[in-house]
Parts: structure tokens; C-alpha cells; sequence
């Protein structure tokens, strides 16, 4: 799961990405406003940590060019200001959730998790996938047999192909949620074809049918009912 870090302190910034990291995010940081609506107008995330004070800006803003663009991103803000106005405009805005400065790091990351959890999964922790069951808190796949062995990528791909069941997503898109900024050290994207092979093995593997379709010329489908 893809996070972006909208914070212009950059010591905090660096201490929730390498938190958020340590839980299997993989995690983008913007300092400023300009660098901000730079990478929302270029990027996808599955949430945005986003402080209302930054230089050049407003974090409310930001806020209100991702609902006018119907970006479907989960934002949580975050701000030093303990005020009751940021909160209310920010929720009427349609921010996910709101934290106050100073905030312990294991509450952010459990807030991260919620407000995903309740946009892309229905606001449940276990998702059915045929027989297998994926849970988004523990980061594991169950089957009959128990625990599947997922690598990192592997767990972060499906999860993205929930999120995004039913839809065509391209080579492209996978890519750049799932390496991020350093997709910038990709020459091709043909390694996605062996991380997708074999994930789609170990779901056959396990009993499910072929899920991931190849859409030729654009990318896949995950086709879940």
C-alpha cells in the first residue's frame, strides 16, 4: 500500500516514513505545497498524510484539488494547530480522519490503516478471495492448508488488485505504486510479469481460479465477484 507524506518538517516526515516503512508501506514525502500537487496531479495513493500548514500553501487546498480532480485517495490530516476550525473544515473538505501534533507514530500508522481499510476494503481487516483469506492488518494470505508465503511485493500487489478489482489497470500504474519513486531506475517493465506469474501460481496453487487476466496492449484485470 502506497502512502504520501505532505509534511515540510523533515525530521518528522523521515521518522513516519521509516515507521510507516517497518509496517510494509511503501511510502512517497512531499515538503512543500508545490511538490505536493506535483505528485497528487502525477500519482495514485492509497493515503495522504497531509499537514495543513506547509510553505508556499495550505494543506486544505491540497485537499480540495484532490476532491475537485475525484481522486478516490484516503487523506488523514495531521497539524500542530489543536483547532477546532482546520478539524471541521477539513472533514467538510472530505478528509478521512484528523490527528493533532504531537501524535505517537503507532496511532498514526493504525489511523493510516483504518481510513484505508474503510475506503478500499469496506472497513474490514479479513477479505474473502475465493477460498483464501486476506487479512490487511496482519499483512497475511490464509487457505486451507494455513499461512501462504507471500514475498513483500507479492502481498502488496494483491492488495492492490483488490482495491482495484474489476478494473484494467496498466503495466505502468502497478509499477509506480508498487516501486514508487524509484520507478525512475526502471529501463522496462517486463520484471512485472514474473512478480504477477507468480503470484497467480500461488493462488492456483491454493485453489482459486485464474483471477489475473491479461487485458493485451494495456495491462491486467483482477476479476473478482
Amino acid at each position: 500500500m502506497k502512502v504520501l507524506i505532505v509534511e515540510d518538517e523533515k525530521e518528522l516526515a523521515s521518522s513516519i516514513c521509516e515507521y510507516l516503512q517497518g509496517e510494509n508501506f511503501n511510502c512517497e514525502a512531499a515538503c512543500d505545497y508545490d511538490q505536493a500537487l506535483e505528485k497528487i496531479n502525477l500519482n495514485s495513493y492509497d493515503c495522504i498524510v497531509l499537514d495543513v500548514m506547509l510553505p508556499k500553501g495550505s494543506g486544505l487546498d491540497i485537499l480540495k484539488e484532490l476532491k475537485n480532480k475525484r481522486k478516490e485517495e484516503s487523506v488523514l490530516i495531521i497539524s500542530a494547530k489543536n483547532s477546532l476550525d482546520d478539524k471541521v473544515n477539513g472533514l467538510k473538505l472530505g478528509a478521512d480522519d484528523y490527528l493533532t501534533k504531537p501524535f505517537n507514530l503507532a496511532e498514526l500508522g493504525a489511523r493510516v490503516q483504518a481510513v484505508i481499510r474503510r475506503k478500499s476494503f469496506k472497513g474490514n481487516n479479513e477479505v474473502p478471495i475465493g477460498p483464501l483469506t486476506l487479512d490487511i492488518q496482519s499483512k497475511t494470505l490464509v487457505g486451507a492448508n494455513g499461512l501462504i508465503d507471500l514475498t513483500r511485493k507479492q502481498f502488496d500487489m494483491l492488495v492492490f488488485f483488490i482495491g482495484n478489482k474489476n478494473k484494467v489497470i496498466t503495466k505502468e500504474t502497478i509499477v509506480e505504486h508498487l516501486w514508487g519513486d524509484n520507478i525512475d531506475m526502471v529501463d522496462n517493465y517486463d520484471f512485472i510479469y514474473t512478480h504477477i506469474k507468480n503470484l497467480r501460481k500461488k493462488l492456483m496453487l491454493e485453489g482459486c481460479p485464474n483471477y489475473i487476466k491479461v487485458i493485451y496492449g494495456v495491462g491486467y484485470k483482477f476479476e473478482l465477484n
